[in-house]
């Protein structure tokens, strides 16, 4: 008697490609761009911890993170600084340190603004393609003992037939 396994079916995921318009290692809009997209520049003006903390939550943080900058006074702003050295660097923008904090010693509100016009643009630019589905199946097992039907969801490690 012959009896056959389950095959498994593996698909492979969705590939990303992004097509992106920007400036190759630069910021989509400058600091003072602010007229670019009036949305976030008035959420900027009007209420400026909802778009910290909504950009903060677009970049893949944790959505109070921007709060912790009110502990400091106002003076200070690392939370900020943080924010703009960590986006500089996981889409590659040219610039330094010195020169995220020269931004943000400026005009903090103006620098969640720019975060957030990048955010938009990248998060605009990516086009996602589906590969064509190349299911992988396993072969299935054959049982030859005769008398003996195999219990399929126990598998003995060491077989003794």
């Amino acid at each position: 008697m012959i009896m056959m396994a389950h095959a498994a079916v593996s698909v492979q995921p969705a590939m990303v490609v992004t097509t992106n318009n920007l400036k190759i290692n630069q910021w989509s809009s400058g600091v003072c761009d602010c007229c670019e997209d009036m949305s976030i520049c008035c959420c900027g003006f009007w209420c400026p911890y909802c778009l910290m903390c909504k950009t903060s939550e677009d970049f893949g943080e944790c959505l109070c993170l921007p709060l912790l900058e009110m502990c400091f006074g106002g003076m200070l702003h690392p939370i900020t600084l943080s924010m703009r050295s960590s986006m500089r660097e996981r889409y590659n923008i040219k610039g330094s340190i010195q020169d995220d904090c020269c931004a943000v010693a400026c005009c903090t509100v103006c620098v969640w603004c720019q975060m957030a016009r990048e955010l938009k643009n990248r998060r605009h630019s990516l086009v996602v393609i589906n590969p064509a589905i190349n299911p992988v199946h396993q072969q299935p097992q054959a049982f030859n003992h005769p008398g003996q039907v195999p219990n399929m969801a126990y598998q003995p490690i060491n077989p003794s037939y």
